[in-house]
């Protein structure tokens, strides 16, 4: 993994960010058109939204870098390494569709890509094994970030998501003697507490998304 190559890139586009207020336009003029269920601060609405994609960005390199790390100690790494670079690929070389985006707003759409991916292996791990690979719920986040970038863009990059796991983490990927053990691994109450640490982000950064149901 090459996750001081993704934290370089961030620090730049904040950089370019805090002269150009590119990210911070974009933004402003989706307040008006932001979906009901988006809950922002009433004191500082731009603000809250703001901080939340630049953190939903931020977040990324340390959401692979616990990924890898779990897998490593799972002694899965050999199944989840290869997904984990493809997610770290979507923000070094962006597929053909991110053509032009650039700076802060362009991050976006890559972290979203590569949160979505992660989320994409949770729902998998989740069905064979009752626990994510990581704790981290980014599934409300994701959906913030859905509305934030748009249809029908969006709905292309989660086509980019699908077809990039196409073929990869199938049954047989679980069925490892390695994977059953880390099974039996997940139950233990030290591995439920270190799960706790993990908030979900869009509550720990004053976003709410309000679900109905």
């Amino acid at each position: 993994m090459n996750t001081a190559a993704l934290r370089q890139m961030i620090a730049q586009a904040r950089q370019q960010e805090s002269g150009s207020q590119a990210l911070a336009h974009f933004l402003q003029a989706q307040l008006e058109p932001l979906h009901p269920s988006i809950r922002l601060p009433a004191d500082d609405a731009p603000g809250a939204l703001t901080a939340f994609v630049i953190a939903y960005i931020e977040q990324v390199p340390d959401v692979l870098d616990a990924a890898a790390e779990v897998a490593r100690e799972a002694g899965i790494e050999a199944a989840v390494k290869p997904v984990l670079k493809i997610a770290e690929h979507f923000f070094l070389q962006p597929p053909a569709l991110m053509e032009g985006h650039e700076g802060l707003e362009g991050l976006l759409d890559e972290a979203y890509l590569a949160h979505r991916l992660v989320e994409e292996v949770n729902d998998r791990y989740i069905a064979h094994l009752g626990q994510p690979l990581i704790p981290l719920d980014t599934t409300r986040a994701n959906l913030i970030a859905h509305q934030l970038i748009g249809e029908p863009f969006a709905n292309q990059l989660d086509e980019s998501v699908h077809h990039a796991l196409a073929g990869m983490l199938d049954d047989a990927s679980f069925d490892q003697p390695s994977v059953q053990a880390y099974r039996e691994r997940l139950a233990a109450p030290d591995t439920a507490s270190a799960w706790q640490r993990w908030p979900c982000l869009s509550q720990q950064l004053g976003v709410e998304l309000q679900l109905k149901g």
